[in-house]
């Protein structure tokens, strides 16, 4: 059987180009990001293919963006007889490959490695230049001061967190950030 894996970083991103034109039997979707192998559409897919399956990929950086995942995932289908298949970069693994096919997994998987470093150190570059400027402020607090101080005196008062993050149309996350002391909790302009 021939399987297809599609990801994309986000759910506004569409994976309709990425096996365009390629015969597949079954499609499994991510919509998260590639930073490491903890998928949900990659594990079922991990499960679901058998000995003498093929998984066909757009590209290497869409299985994984990170060399240890992308080796070890190849490592893991083929070890199981699948075949897996990287339509842009042309190759395919079988776990009978030649030295240059290894090499240039090893060498495609540290480019997309790269690739992600590279993306967050503008991420990080263009946030501190915004914040120089003065017009990055960063998320918007959840919760005004008012209502900030409202939610430390229930829980205080022993409230269940659970019926507080319902009410306040917040997560249980959040409420734990605003119990936290407030030099690390979130600002409540």
């Amino acid at each position: 059987m021939r399987v297809g894996y599609l990801r994309a970083s986000s759910t506004d991103q569409n994976t309709v180009r990425q096996l365009d034109g390629i015969e597949v039997e079954r499609i499994f979707e991510d919509k998260v990001s590639g930073k490491d192998a903890d998928r949900p559409k990659l594990a079922e897919m991990l499960a679901f293919v058998r000995d003498g399956d093929t998984v066909v990929v757009h590209s290497m950086d869409r299985l994984a963006r990170n060399l240890d995942d992308l080796r070890r995932i190849v490592r893991a289908l083929t070890a199981r007889g699948v075949r897996v298949e990287f339509v842009k970069e042309s190759l395919t693994f079988t776990g009978e490959d030649s030295p240059m096919a290894t090499l240039l997994l090893s060498v495609m998987g540290a480019f997309a490695e790269f690739e992600r470093a590279l993306i967050l150190e503008r991420q990080r570059e263009g946030i501190a230049a915004a914040k120089q400027r003065g017009v990055y402020t960063g998320r918007k607090p959840a919760l005004n001061a008012e209502q900030a101080a409202d939610l430390r005196e229930r829980a205080a008062a022993g409230e269940q967190k659970s019926a507080l993050a319902k009410e306040f149309g917040i997560s249980r996350e959040t409420v734990y950030t605003y119990l936290r002391p407030p030099a690390t909790g979130p600002s409540t302009r």
